[in-house]
């Protein structure tokens, strides 16, 4: 899969609170129209122990459960060109963010953004952060690792740790 790529429409509760940005979904993602859908992502493992929900839920329960927590997921990128699934393959001159402030404007209880990954954190603070924040100053933001199966450096017990944070949110 390449040549421009689409994100999904954001998911999230009249509620939410705390909002996780990805970058752009993977190859395996977009094939099944799901969110973390690659089966080493770790996303829906760390989510599933968090909430304390069966992983073997199906997708469409998955997410019910994540608006039950008032929990909102989305990715940094509208759009952009990328070969392959790996962020560092993304195009910089092709790069589109979503529209955060239309988004903020609509769910005004969002008070905690985590970034799933370096470089949703890297683009959102270059191409985003500038647009929205005289508008929504009270909102924290917080990097995390990488779910993704690219991301080995750190052991899943260190990046589950730091995971646990999205409960304090």
């Amino acid at each position: 899969m390449s040549g421009l790529l689409e994100s999904f429409p954001p998911i999230a509760s009249a509620n939410s609170h705390t909002l996780i940005l990805g970058s752009m979904p993977g190859i395996k993602s977009l094939q099944a129209n799901q969110y973390y859908a690659h089966p080493r992502n770790l996303f829906w493992p760390f989510i599933s122990e968090l909430l304390k929900f069966d992983l073997s839920l199906s997708y469409e329960e998955r997410i019910i459960k994540l608006k039950e927590n008032d929990i909102a997921l989305w990715d940094v990128l509208q759009h952009c060109h990328r070969q392959g699934s790996l962020d560092s393959d993304i195009r910089k001159d092709s790069m589109v963010p979503n529209d955060f402030a239309g988004f903020l404007k609509q769910h005004r209880s969002i008070r905690h953004i985590f970034f799933n990954g370096k470089k949703s954190e890297e683009v959102f603070r270059r191409n985003v952060m500038k647009t929205i924040q005289a508008d929504f100053p009270d909102i924290r933001y917080t990097g995390l690792p990488s779910t993704s199966p690219a991301n080995a450096s750190i052991k899943r017990e260190e990046k589950f740790r730091q995971w646990k944070q999205v409960l304090s949110s």
